[in-house]
């Protein structure tokens, strides 16, 4: 098992890293979003793997966050949600966003990775609910180098930001959450306006 690999990047795709690690080049499927993020050919960068052993072929999944890792290790065992298909969902959303997705039962919210339809996202809201806590939400979010955000996910952001205005007020976690997710959210609203339509549920 290959925990990570460290050394120069050689090639980088939408989709697909090469790593010279050692002079040997490793092939490396990553999110859309890491490859954003990734730095320059001949730069060194740390990447944590997870290796796929089939039949046909051998493969490297790669991300540039080891929360990143985490999350994807628990999509692919959802039933009907293979690797590509965990990758496409965090090419759309950090580790937290997604934990926050999946405590919120944003399954609307979740469908938006590609290849993920409304049956899917139910299965993953309904078969990870239990292995996330809105805490571990809340630390990966502060611990990540870009506050947890990404394209498409602005009422997400606004709606987690809403929970954590509300547990600053001194409601509990599970109170603030309860109440965010009884409100009617759009994609053109603030986190005061989301506030302000949660507090009418406690």
């Amino acid at each position: 098992m290959i925990a990570y690999l460290k050394g120069a990047v050689a090639a980088v795709s939408e989709s697909i890293l090469v790593l010279d690690v050692n002079q040997v080049g490793y092939q490396v499927f990553i999110s859309t979003r890491d490859a954003a993020d990734m730095p320059g050919i001949g730069c060194e960068v740390k990447v944590f793997t997870w290796m796929s052993v089939s039949q046909d072929a051998i493969r490297l999944y790669g991300f540039l966050q080891e929360d990143d890792l985490e999350v994807f290790r628990l999509l692919i065992n959802v039933s009907g949600i293979g690797p590509k298909a965990a990758l496409g969902i965090l090419s759309v959303f950090t580790a937290s966003e997604l934990k926050f997705a999946v405590l919120a039962d944003d399954a609307k919210t979740i469908a938006k990775a590609p290849g993920i339809g409304s049956k899917s996202a139910h299965k993953v809201i309904l078969e990870l609910k239990d292995r996330f806590s809105l805490e571990e939400a809340y630390e990966s979010r502060l611990a990540a180098p870009d506050g947890g955000t990404s394209p498409g996910a602005g009422h997400l952001a606004a709606g987690d930001e809403a929970v954590q205005a509300l547990v600053a007020l001194g409601y509990s976690g599970s109170d603030a959450l309860r109440a965010v997710k009884a409100c009617e959210i759009s994609e053109d609203m603030d986190t005061e306006t989301i506030l302000k339509l949660a507090l009418k549920h406690l």
